[in-house]
């Protein structure tokens, strides 16, 4: 009997759907408060939201330049000159892009071919491996170090890190703050991963859409230390700054020959981001002053020590971010179950909806006494988790 031919490509059988996404359905399926999918529950700035009506009714609703709106354009490079001193092309050098995940996936395909390695640093984003196998690449992975010191946190393992670049490495991702694990890699780390790029004539993708997220260090863009300028694909966006996850607005900042074809790539994808939004995020850009980003930082940093006080008290083992908005937490102490059920029994007897730690790993038994809560959300949402987690 002849096999049947599979009806659906083999690189779509090397990933799963997004188990971020899975979760907000089971939060949904038990009117669970969703502390599993990064997306606040507090309004945008009005600044945003007035900009963006306003631009509807100028009738700046049709096609932008595919590769974003001169105005879009403009407002991000007086922000990068403003924030990082950075020198950036608005014609030669920048992407808009519709959200970060599209950036990231054009950038690989325009850069990375069949065959490549692409070294990824894990626990990570759950697209960054997919976005490797979408583009026919092997991706090879780096472990942080996980540290035992009253709580848990991770670090770079410099010797672990240069084992795994070789001949055959094309690109390296990193994701600085870190998503899960909430992790800003400091500078003498930053500078370990610039050394290996020089040397190996690897390019890096960073993910910087928590860069105005930072409790602790400071936020330093890969491209501004020495040779990284033109071997970086630096990607953000303005879904977690201006807390418009629904938007999908965000850009790609990289040399002009890799720009070039990154907008291909993007063009045929998507042909372009929202041009009203493209508008309202450019006068958020524009108008909106230190002020805004510092009180950002400050406002996160409460609903952090909300939600991390409150895993605490319920008997998990988890350390405050230095940045972003999620806490990774080991709930080993609680139960021996795998992460999966921990998760889906959290959000039906708790009301409570985490993402299972496995998802952020490649290998999942390292994640599987993990979960994830986001803290992007209200005050009054944390404590309410809080007292339901406590209860159980």
């Amino acid at each position: 009997m002849i096999e049947p031919t599979p009806r659906t490509a083999r690189r779509t059988h090397g990933f799963t759907e997004s188990v971020i996404r899975e979760m907000t359905r089971v939060a949904d399926e038990h009117e669970a408060l969703n502390l599993a999918q990064g997306f606040p529950d507090f309004p945008a700035p009005e600044a945003l939201k007035v900009a963006a009506a306003e631009a509807i009714r100028r009738d700046i609703n049709q096609y932008a330049v595919t590769w974003g709106s001169p105005r879009m354009r403009r407002a991000l490079t007086d922000a990068y000159a403003d924030w990082y001193g950075m020198a950036v092309d608005p014609d030669r050098q920048i992407t808009v892009t519709c959200g970060a995940t599209e950036a990231m996936a054009s950038a690989l395909l325009a850069v990375v071919d069949p065959g490549d390695q692409v070294v990824v640093m894990e626990p990570f984003y759950e697209n960054y491996g997919p976005d490797a196998i979408l583009c026919g690449a092997e991706p090879v992975w780096v472990p942080l170090e996980r540290l035992r010191d009253g709580g848990l946190s991770f670090a770079l393992d410099l010797e672990r890190l240069a084992d795994a670049f070789s001949d055959r490495t094309r690109a390296i991702i990193l994701n600085t703050p870190n998503n899960p694990s909430g992790h800003v890699f400091t500078r003498a780390e930053l500078e370990a991963v610039a050394e290996l790029c020089r040397r190996y004539d690897v390019i890096a993708f960073t993910d910087e859409i928590y860069e105005h997220i930072l409790y602790d260090g400071a936020h330093v863009p890969l491209a501004t230390l020495d040779g990284m300028a033109d071997r970086t694909v630096t990607i953000s966006g303005a879904s977690k700054t201006f807390s418009v996850t629904g938007w999908r607005v965000g850009w790609i900042i990289a040399p002009p020959d890799l720009t070039a074809a990154i907008r291909k790539v993007h063009d045929f994808l998507t042909v372009g981001a929202p041009a009203p939004l493209q508008d309202a995020v450019a006068a958020g850009l524009e108008t909106l002053d230190d002020e805004y980003y510092d009180r950002l930082a400050v406002d996160y940093r409460r609903r952090r020590d909300v939600l991390h006080h409150a895993l605490v008290d319920a008997g998990f083992d988890c350390s405050p971010p230095e940045g972003a908005y999620y806490i990774l937490a080991s709930f080993a102490e609680l139960s021996d179950e795998d992460d999966d059920s921990f998760a889906r029994r959290l959000a039906a007897e708790a009301g409570v909806a985490s993402v299972p730690g496995s998802s952020f790993f490649h290998e999942p038994d390292l994640g599987r006494d993990l979960v994830r809560f986001a803290f992007c959300k209200r005050v009054e949402t944390l404590d309410a988790a809080g007292a339901r987690l406590r209860a159980l």
